[in-house]
């Protein structure tokens, strides 16, 4: 039965009754409702919601929630092979020592003049992130890939001037609905279909889009199912023939191994700092970043946070905003995009693992990233009824896993593995129906022999 009694709740600030009406009494309000006459009265919730009591005490909280969290299946207790686009790497110590310190845990966005430890350190970041590269400028950390990818593409419309961008269609359909609705109404979103066997961009169907209106052509490399773009350079020609940009979204952990997309003529490079020591947390911990040459026609264009360093006095720098009065955060009204909440500390979190990993730490990560891939799409092609790779292509980290041919669906097939303890693939069947019964697998550094030995016979027993 609900309890009659007025609560003073410990954990909501100036809950105290006293406390509240001497609050009302310093503003010149007579109750609380004064607060509110601007809300409709139709608007208004006049009873009681149907809300348990709260829990007083800290313990007991802390149990309650803690049964609820045990509900959870988690990748600790369980291999988890999941991935497209929030990716199972390790993530040292170190990253976390540094990004739970008070002064970047809890600070928001910093001051101009004041914050400059915190600037230093995305300043660092910036510039480990364009070494990787191979690019002069990169960004902030905003939200995601989705709308570093969707950010890039509006700045390559007001860099030519044009209002159409062509996509390959091989694209997380999440992240294209993300795109599509941050770039409409001002750019038009137009598909480029792919070779059904490879995977990649059909070049004969990108020439017959491309035209005169085409700001830029954007693809991935390694693209969402993981297959490797050989076209890069092709594509990148064939846009810039047509006066458009390239633009190329990339996993920056696979560029131990592979070369940049700079090298093969990429303008703009975007995507996701979740790879790079950042925890999965629900979901992501995501960052997108967004990579340019340092000249004044795409720096410029920026809607995000940039910093630079800067001679102060003799023998000292300082750090801080470059073109600070391009950004929504000078001039609201005038911003060319509105710019919120950015994921700074992702940033300063990537900065402190490319710090730990170096050059060569990035090489030996992709190599053994790689290897352990190629092994187990090796190992679960063996398995009777079932293909792997999808798509006869180069691959990096993740795979498509056909089992057309299984009589089972990757549902079941999922529900299955489970028992095992097992996280299977991505289920690809709404996103991509036309590649049937498939499935998105990812392995990375973290998938030992055994794990995916593992894995391979745990399929066997589940088919079988």
């Amino acid at each position: 039965m609900r309890s009659k009694k007025k609560i003073i709740h410990p954990y909501i600030p100036n809950s105290v009754p006293e406390v509240k009406e001497e609050m009302l009494r310093e503003i010149g309000v007579k109750d609380i409702d004064e607060l509110y006459a601007a809300i409709p009265e139709n608007l208004r919730f006049r009873g009681d919601m149907n809300l348990p009591d709260p829990i007083l005490s800290e313990y007991a909280l802390k149990r309650h929630v803690e049964k609820i969290l045990s509900k959870n299946k988690t990748c600790e207790e369980n291999i988890s092979f999941l991935g497209g686009g929030c990716w199972q790497h390790y993530v040292p110590a170190v990253c976390d020592e540094i990004n739970q310190r008070a002064e970047f845990l809890t600070a928001y966005a910093g001051e101009p003049y004041e914050d400059h430890g915190r600037f230093q350190a995305l300043f660092e970041y910036q510039s480990l992130m364009a070494e990787l590269l191979d690019m002069d400028a990169v960004n902030v950390p905003t939200y995601d890939w989705a709308q570093a990818a969707a950010t890039s593409i509006r700045m390559t419309s007001r860099i030519t001037g044009r209002d159409e961008v062509l996509l390959q269609d091989i694209i997380f359909k999440d992240r294209f609905l993300v795109i599509k609705n941050y770039c409409t109404p001002v750019v038009k979103i137009k598909t480029v279909k792919h070779d059904p066997e490879t995977g990649m961009m059909d070049i004969e169907d990108l020439k017959s889009k491309i035209s005169s209106n085409t700001a830029a052509v954007y693809f991935e490399n390694p693209s969402y199912l993981g297959f490797i773009e050989t076209h890069g350079e092709n594509i990148s020609s064939i846009a810039h023939e047509n006066g458009a940009l390239s633009i190329v979204g990339v996993d920056p952990i696979s560029l131990g191994v592979i070369v940049p997309p700079s090298h093969y003529g990429a303008d703009i490079v975007c995507g996701d700092i979740q790879s790079l020591g950042v925890h999965m947390n629900c979901g992501g911990g995501l960052g997108g970043f967004i990579a340019t040459p340092d000249e004044e026609k795409f720096v410029m264009e920026y809607p995000s946070r940039l910093f630079g360093i800067t001679k102060t006095i003799e023998g000292e720098y300082g750090f801080g905003d470059v073109a600070y009065e391009r950004t929504s955060f000078a001039e609201r009204e005038k911003g060319k995009e509105f710019v919120g909440t950015m994921a700074a500390l992702w940033g300063i979190t990537a900065g402190v693992y490319l710090a730990l990993m170096g050059p060569k730490g990035m090489q030996e990560l992709g190599k053994t990233i790689m290897q352990r891939s190629q092994y187990a799409m090796k190992k679960i092609s063996e398995i009777d009824g079932i293909n792997a790779p999808f798509f006869k292509s180069p691959h990096f980290k993740e795979f498509v896993v056909d089992f057309n041919e299984t009589g089972k669906s990757v549902k079941s097939i999922n529900r299955s593995l489970l028992k095992y303890g097992i996280f299977g693939g991505i289920d690809l069947s709404r996103e991509f129906p036309e590649l049937g019964n498939s499935a998105l697998y990812c392995v990375t550094e973290i998938h030992t022999k055994e794990d995916i030995d593992r894995l391979a016979q745990s399929l066997r027993e589940v088919l079988r």
